[in-house]
């Protein structure tokens, strides 16, 4: 079980490379049964990107022999996978790791370790603020997990992995146990932008990418697997670019020709590097690439842009969102909103929160700005007082508020097309999404799972939408 909080066959010829996809491998222990008859939970806070690695977690561990759980209190083995984008996820690691005490208490044999942008951070902190945490890996060393675990096993003291492998290429394989019909496919790992908040490239590393070949052939095998529905994951995930020189537009080109799959969707896109060849393939290829685009602006104010380092102003990026929508008439937009960086003026705010208006999003995901260790934000003297961060954010999601359910209305009456994530046997109804995005739920036989059909949207609410099902 993988808990989250906070914000998923072909006749098509499979790619060849000359350069073979470097699988994870087991090495040979002296306690290669490390795993036997030993039970590991994964919690996992932040993005899809934690989620994916979560799952990676647990492909690689039942490779060693460990059986997934689904609570703590089952669990031999137990890893706190968060992230640190935020102060408030770091605070939960230790929090989380405090209300495991009793289960060591009662099973000395438990071990604890953390993972993910937290442990790439934290490092020889986490031990020392929370002894009871016998090991901690960053983002790079996932792959090492059954290693690190065996020196654990095999050890007294803690065992720390957080190194980064900059200049290694990335070469993985895509690991996950039950795909289901959508799933995630990481395609780029890390930062080069260094934005002035952001801690990822000091906890992710800097930036890679997969070569086009592998990701294709990642794809060909999930296809036959039963997925329908792919989403590709990359900090900057626009920013792509193939060894063999194709960018972001050539992938998504590539994957809707060149492969059986219905859907295709990406997560998180990066406004420098977002231009017109990326929008001509996606208003070229609408039958399988989703219209639902993510584009964080972060800030409507241009002063606070150029110190935030995003690469852009409000008036470029304006632009290319008006440009967007000339290629792309029927897209949908969200975006991500810090408010109160340091040095944020009243005016600055206002600037932001009329751009949230011009544009229209659909969907915003808003935060108060909080520093984080390493980025060159937190040393800035001019910090907003806490109390004004929380009346702004409040002010924008009460101004969105008025947008979002506007624009929610436009969909009754309408049918979509809704790919059929999941059934519901308590509530009795299906769910899946829209290629806008929506969260839709109607009413249906529970073997339409997996299929594509049209729903009458009855009621409309921003963030969910119910329908009803037409036959076909």
């Amino acid at each position: 079980m993988i808990e989250t909080t906070g914000r998923e066959t072909t006749n098509s010829s499979s790619p060849t490379s000359t350069t073979p996809i470097q699988t994870p491998i087991l090495k040979t222990y002296s306690n290669q049964d490390i795993g036997k008859g030993r039970g590991v939970y994964v919690s996992t806070y932040g993005c899809q990107m934690n989620v994916n690695d979560s799952e990676r977690m647990y492909s690689l561990l039942e490779m060693a022999n460990f059986t997934p759980v689904p609570t703590p209190e089952q669990a031999s083995l137990i890893i706190i996978n968060s992230c640190s984008v935020r102060e408030k996820p770091v605070h939960k690691v230790y929090s989380e790791v405090g209300t495991f005490r009793k289960l060591r208490e009662k099973n000395p044999d438990l071990k604890i370790g953390v993972g993910g942008c937290v442990g790439s951070q934290e490092k020889d902190n986490l031990v020392k603020k929370q002894p009871m945490i016998d090991f901690v890996f960053g983002t790079d060393t996932i792959d090492k997990l059954p290693e690190i675990i065996a020196k654990v096993y095999q050890s007294e003291g803690p065992t720390i992995d957080t190194q980064f492998a900059h200049r290694a290429p990335y070469y993985v394989e895509t690991l996950i146990r039950n795909p289901g019909v959508s799933t995630f496919v990481n395609v780029t790992k890390g930062c080069d932008n260094f934005c002035t908040f952001c801690v990822v490239p000091y906890t992710r590393g800097r930036e890679k990418s997969r070569p086009y070949t592998h990701v294709l052939k990642d794809v060909q095998e999930l296809i036959q697997r039963g997925v329908k529905e792919i989403t590709l994951l990359g900090q900057n995930v626009n920013s792509y670019e193939s060894e063999c020189g194709k960018d972001f537009a050539d992938l998504l080109k590539g994957l809707a020709v060149e492969t059986n799959i219905e859907r295709i969707r990406y997560t998180t896109s990066h406004p420098k590097d977002f231009d017109e060849k990326l929008m001509d393939v996606m208003a070229q290829h609408q039958n399988k690439i989703c219209e639902y685009i993510h584009l964080p602006v972060q800030s409507g104010s241009s002063r606070i842009l150029h110190t935030m380092n995003r690469g852009y102003t409000r008036e470029q990026y304006l632009e290319k969102i008006q440009k967007i929508k000339s290629i792309i008439p029927n897209v949908v937009l969200s975006t991500d909103i810090i408010v109160g960086f340091p040095g944020e003026t009243e005016e600055d705010f206002q600037e932001t929160v009329r751009l949230v208006q011009d544009v229209a999003y659909e969907t915003i995901f808003a935060f108060k700005y909080s520093p984080r260790p390493f980025t060159k934000a937190a040393r800035f003297e001019d910090q907003v007082p806490e109390s004004v961060k929380e009346r702004r954010l409040a002010e924008l999601f009460e101004a969105h508020n008025k947008i979002s359910f506007e624009l929610a209305k436009q969909y009754e009456g309408q049918v979509l097309q809704v790919l059929v994530e999941d059934y519901s046997e308590e509530r009795g109804n299906l769910h899946g999404r829209s290629t806008q995005n929506k969260n839709v739920y109607f009413l249906g036989p529970k073997d339409m799972v997996g299929q594509t059909v049209s729903v009458k949207i009855t009621k409309a609410f921003p963030s969910t939408l119910r329908g009803e099902w037409i036959p076909t």
